[in-house]
């Protein structure tokens, strides 16, 4: 009975450690570089899909601003108070200019991950740069929790945000919130 106990145990036991062991090889099997760089690769994609996205919409209000003006049409926002309608102006000014700027530090540490990791042997070692996409992404998010930017955009960034996130999991990062 004694035996048939101890060789239950020692089965379960020696089962356990191959399970957790294999666990522990499956969180930490290295990507392979090529891996790596069609990852870098579809970040930078969604970078510059986003801000030419942005730089469309921004000039499509632009011209929808000069042909209502040059018509002489009047919307129910020009005819209010001037003074509410340039402080709301004001204001998504700002907000543009927070998330371009945003997205021009996201482009340029993505660009700098890229220098870096081409020449190097190891992703690994371009963790550094890395943790920087992750901090400019975190900015990007923060602004666009913070404004109304449409659907568009939201899909925009939500496609950007989930590339980011498989790169970061590549080098165990701790993904970007929602």
């Amino acid at each position: 009975m004694n035996c048939t106990i101890g060789t239950v145990f020692c089965c379960a036991a020696f089962l356990a450690a191959v399970s957790l062991s294999t666990t522990t090889h499956a969180q930490t099997t290295p990507f392979t570089k090529t891996q790596i760089a069609d990852r870098i690769r579809k970040v930078e994609d969604g970078v510059d899909q986003f801000r030419k996205y942005l730089e469309s919409r921004g000039g499509d209000a632009k011209d929808r601003a000069e042909s209502a003006q040059s018509s002489g049409a009047t919307t129910r926002r020009q005819r209010s108070n001037s003074a509410n309608t340039e402080a709301r102006g004001n204001q998504a000014k700002q907000t543009k200019d927070d998330l371009e700027d945003a997205m021009d530090d996201l482009n340029r540490t993505t660009n700098r991950l890229r220098r870096k990791f081409d020449p190097t042997p190891n992703y690994l070692e371009t963790k550094v740069q890395m943790e920087q996409v992750m901090d400019s992404g975190r900015r990007v998010n923060q602004v666009m929790v913070k404004g109304n930017y449409g659907t568009q955009a939201e899909r925009y960034w939500a496609a950007l945000r989930s590339n980011i996130n498989d790169l970061a999991r590549s080098y165990n990062l701790t993904p970007l919130g929602a």
